[in-house]
Order: C-alpha cells, then structure tokens, then sequence
C-alpha cells in the first residue's frame, strides 16, 4: 500500500476529514485531534496494512506509523482540508486532564522543531567524529562554520519554541517569536556584564542568559495567546494590524524577563538539581529509575515533554538523563535483534530486522514497541531488566551530552566520555539480545518426551479443540462483511450470526483484553490459544450500550461461563450487524486452524481446531 492510499484509509478510519480537528505528527505517529473518537473505528485501524499501532492519549488520536510518518502526513494533508493546528472549535465533549493538556502542549511545541534539532544534533555528532580522529583544526574557521550550523538552533531556541508554540495555541507565531528574540537581543544580553540584577522601572530584573532556554517560553506563550485573544477582541479591527502586536510585545517581554524566565529558570534548575542529588546518593538507583520509566513514557506518548528538562541541562554542565535513557533505547533494539534471530515466521524476521535497523541507525523505537514488544508481552520484562542495567552502567560513569540528538550507534561520539557510554548501551543491547533468544517471545509449548524404557511411535500433531463461544448459524470467515476479518489478517477463524445475545468462555483460560464497551473480549487459553470474539461490526461506536460484561481483565474462566450478554434487537435498531468474528490471533504460531463446516452451533459445540 502506497503513502497516498494508506492516508486516503487512515481519514477514512479516524471518521473522515469533517470528523478531524486538527493535526501534526512527530517522529513515528500521526497525532490527530478529533471531534468526536467514538466516530473512529480503533479496532480497523489497529489492523490495518502500514499501522503499527494507536495510541489514545492526552487528548489525542495517535496514529503509529514509522519512520516514513512524513510522508503519510503530507498525504493527509494534501487531501483532506485541514490545518497543521486547531482546524475548527471542537465539539467534543471529551474531558481532558490538565496534565494531559501540558504534555499535550509541549509536545504539540516540539514535534514540528524534531528535524531540525535532530539534524543540528548529528552535525555534532560528525563534529565529535573528526575532532577526536584530528581530522579538523578546532580554531579554523571551517570547524566554526559547522559548529554554528550544529549550535544555532540551540542557542535561538527560544525564537523556535516561541513560533511553534504560538502555532500549537493559535496565536501570532511570528509575534511569539519576537518575544524570543526579545530575550536574546544584545542590549538585553549586555546587561549581564554588569551583573545578574538589574531594574526594570524601579521593579527588580533578574538577569540569565536566555539562549537554549525552553521553559521560560513555554510559559510565555501561553499567557501571550490569552493577552492576543483579549487584546484582539476590545480593539478596533482598523487598528489591530499593529497595535494587538504592539501591546502584546510591550507587555509579554518585561514580564518574561521579570517573572516567567525567572520562575521557569529556578523550576528547571530545581528539577535538574533533584536529578544531580538522586545521582549523588546512588548513580545506579537513578539509572535504574530513568531507564525503567522511559519505554512506558514513549508508550504513553509524553516522553516529548521531557526534553525541555534535558535541554535546559546543555548549558549547566551536560545532561544527564539522555544518555541513560539510551540505555533503554539500545535495549529494545536488542529485544528486536534478539526476536529476528529466533524467529523462523517471514513476516516476523522482516518486521523485526527493519525495526532493528531503524533503532540502530536512527534511535527509533516506536516500531520495536507497538509492533514487536507490545505485541509479545513476554518481552516487557526482558526489555525493562536490559535497559535498567545498561542504565545503572551509564548512570556510574556519569555520562554526559551537550545536544539534543537521537540514541543510535551514528552518535555514540556526542556523549561524553563515549567510550564508557558504549560499553553500557552495548551492554544493554546484549542483555536483551540475549535474553530474548534464550527465553523467548512466546509461551513456550509443552514437549511430549518420550517413556525412556518404551519405544513411543512418531507422535501426531496435537490438535486443540475450540468450543462456540455463541449460539447461531456458523459462517466462514470469508463471508464476514468486514474486510479486516475477512481477509484473515487478523487470524484464521470463523463468523457466527448470533440467535442468542450472550458470549461464553470456548475453553479454560484467562481474559487478557476486554475492550471498555464490553463488545470485544480476548481470551488467552491454558493451551496458549489466543482468541478473539468481536461481537457485531463496528460496534464500538455503541460506546458500550446493548452491552453488559461478566468479566474483566486477567480474571479466570472455565469453559462455558459467560463473558458478555447483549442485546441483539437494540444492536440491529441502531444499525449495526451483530455477525460475530471468532478469530485466532496468533494464528502463526501454529501449523494450521481448520474451520467447521457452516452449520447451527450452539454453546460448548466445537467450531475451530487449531493443529500444533
């Protein structure tokens, strides 16, 4: 599938462009903002060919793609008709945290700023390269031509922070950029010759150098686009062109300068210096902690709002925290590595080696996460004991970086010592390399070994039966009118037209999924089948009524007890089917599943064998 026909399915599934509110996208995902989610089929696009994942969180519909996410997005972009930012007033009613809104915000700020930081960051990196190989004469001016292309967005990053964030809340970027420069502006910056207090009409001015600074503008703009709103709303229009700018600059950069640069300066001062004591009582404790954390951030989507912490740590002697989290980043490539060599599935070994090469070249992981340890959740705990231990490694040597760049083998060299620093994400990467091949990313079957006395004839393929976990008339999953299951890509299985509005458990196992409207259970068996029962289609957008569930997540069943009851009237009044998907998701892991004949089923009767 092409980048033009997977954006084109994507706004399809995200509920059509009328239903998208906004959009931007960082470095592996989409990141909508809908008006109304419960119009998004989640289930469809989590399963669709070039969709790693999705992720719904901070106020967001998150679309996980990859390395080429750009090119989706401008796709996207190109057909439907909205904006980078706020498209329209929401009509959602959904509530969002006030946390939720600052990550939401920060993150917002710096996924437009990422290629550039990360281009600037590996110019660094090539300058390390050729300075430690003597390769360029430090005092040239070739080496101070790529210096200032490496370092000048570093040091006007309040300008960029103030221009994306401005764009994030829709206010004036340019005037949001002004204000940046405005704390950068050499009369402003020459005052601290003459010390770090000054006045400002009588009131006291705490001076600080403001270049590479984050926080400050973060908090700047967002009280400038409230003062942009008001200013905008009492001012004549004939006079807004100039004087709404005019008002805004006079007034955002002397109370930047006296209070929100001050006030950020201190919070972020205090947070780095909470970090420095954590690492002064144990170096290992804080690799452990930062590298443990770090994966599920990235799951969550907020690791971004993190960065203005290690940002502001460049110029206050190095940050701390970047290269620890390295650590946890090296790990997962290892867990994929590690899952590449093991597996023997095609599909997975490509999924896997692509993934790897995209951590290692580029320190990408989202694909690693959503489309290899997510997806094998054996591999959490492996992924997690690999990363804290590279991390307490690197944490002990107390390694330091002086740029934003992203955790792969290309940029070993912009961490310092680099030496030290290797050996611990390497460290990491064996762990979880090796780990992962010896436990493996799956349950591991059950090996029928042989009396040591008695001869045993070649033993036959275990078959293991599946019961209907509904009554009505069986179907073959090729004439389930939904292509997703249909096409088995989600597994082989079958369709079962209800007669009866109840689910019950087709074996002894354990509920390992069961969606919050109660229409799509996931049952794990003690065989180790995984089974999927999707009641009707596009049910979700029920938001759970005609539903009512028995169980819950991780609770154990014994074959027959009821999982959910629901309502096959209210269903088909509202307008959807109530056909029944009953898949076997990891199909793959087994020689074949082999279907029953269509035929009137009741509960308990078998309608899938699955051959191991």
């Amino acid at each position: 599938m092409d980048n033009r026909e997977l954006a084109k399915k994507i706004v399809e599934k995200v509920g059509g462009e009328e239903n998208i509110n906004s959009l931007v996208h960082c470095a592996t995902r989409l990141r909508f903002k809908l008006d109304d989610r419960s119009k998004a089929k989640k289930d469809e696009l989590q399963n669709m060919e070039g969709v790693i994942t999705v992720v719904e969180n901070g106020g967001q519909f998150q679309v996980v793609i990859g390395n080429h996410v750009p090119k989706v997005y401008a796709e996207v972009m190109k057909m439907a008709k909205i904006s980078g930012e706020t498209n329209k007033e929401s009509t959602s009613n959904e509530k969002v945290s006030s946390v939720s809104k600052v990550f939401e915000y920060i993150s917002g700020t710096f996924s437009p700023l990422i290629p550039a930081i990360a281009g600037a960051g590996m110019i660094k990196a090539l300058l390390a390269i050729l300075t430690l190989l003597n390769w360029i004469d430090v005092e040239g001016s070739t080496y101070s031509v790529l210096n200032a292309a490496s370092g000048g967005v570093f040091f006007f990053l309040p300008i960029f922070v103030g221009i994306t964030a401005a764009l994030k809340l829709g206010a004036n970027p340019y005037v949001g950029g002004a204000i940046g420069a405005g704390l950068l502006e050499p009369s402003f910056t020459g005052l601290l010759e003459h010390g770090t207090r000054s006045e400002f009409l009588n009131l006291p001015l705490i001076l600080t150098n403001y270049s590479s600074t984050v926080f400050p503008m973060l908090i700047a703009i967002a009280i400038f686009a409230l003062l942009e709103r008001w200013v905008k709303k009492v001012t004549p229009s004939v006079l807004t062109l100039f004087f709404t700018p005019m008002v805004c600059l006079l007034i955002m950069v002397p109370l930047t300068a006296l209070v929100f640069g001050p006030f950020a300066v201190y919070v972020s001062d205090g947070i780095l210096n909470g970090v420095s004591y954590l690492s002064s009582v144990s170096a290992i404790l804080t690799g452990v902690i930062i590298a443990g954390v770090w994966p599920f951030l990235v799951i969550l989507g907020v690791h971004w709002g993190v960065v203005p912490i290690m940002i502001s740590a460049f110029a206050k002697g190095g940050d701390v925290i970047g290269p620890i989290t390295a650590a946890s980043t090296f790990a997962q490539i290892g867990v994929a590595f590690g899952v590449f060599l093991r597996a023997r599935d095609k599909n997975l070994k490509s999924l896997t080696l692509g993934a790897t090469l995209s951590g290692v070249l580029a320190g990408v992981t989202e694909p690693i996460i959503y489309g290899v340890i997510m997806r094998y959740r054996r591999l959490i705990p492996i992924m997690v004991i690999a990363g804290v231990i590279g991390g307490a490694i690197v944490a002990t040597f107390d390694v330091r970086v002086f740029t934003f760049v992203f955790n792969s083998v290309l940029t070993i060299p912009a961490y310092q010592p680099p030496v030290q620093y290797a050996i611990g994400v390497m460290i990491a990467f064996l762990v979880g390399t090796i780990l992962t091949f010896v436990i493996g990313y799956e349950k591991k079957k059950e090996e029928i070994k042989p009396a040591q006395a008695t001869p045993v004839p070649p033993a036959r393929d275990k078959k293991i039966a599946i019961a209907s976990p509904i009554e009505g008339t069986l179907l073959p999953l090729a004439d389930v009118p939904d292509p997703v299951f249909s096409s088995g890509a989600m597994g082989k299985g079958v369709g079962i037209e209800p007669t009866i509005g109840r689910a019950v458990a087709p074996f002894d196992g354990t509920v390992t999924m069961i969606f919050p409207t109660s229409h799509a259970i996931g049952l794990t068996s003690n065989d180790g089948v995984e089974v999927l029962i999707h009641i009707g289609l596009d049910t979700v957008q029920l938001e759970g009524k005609h539903f009512t569930a028995h169980v819950e997540n991780g609770q154990a069943v014994n074959q027959g007890d009821i999982l959910v009851e629901f309502d096959i009237a209210g269903i088909k009044e509202a307008g959807y089917k109530v056909t029944t998907p009953v898949i076997v998701t990891n199909t793959t892991n087994y020689l074949d599943v082999i279907a029953d004949e269509p035929k009137e089923v009741v509960g308990g009767q078998s309608i899938l064998t699955v051959i191991n």
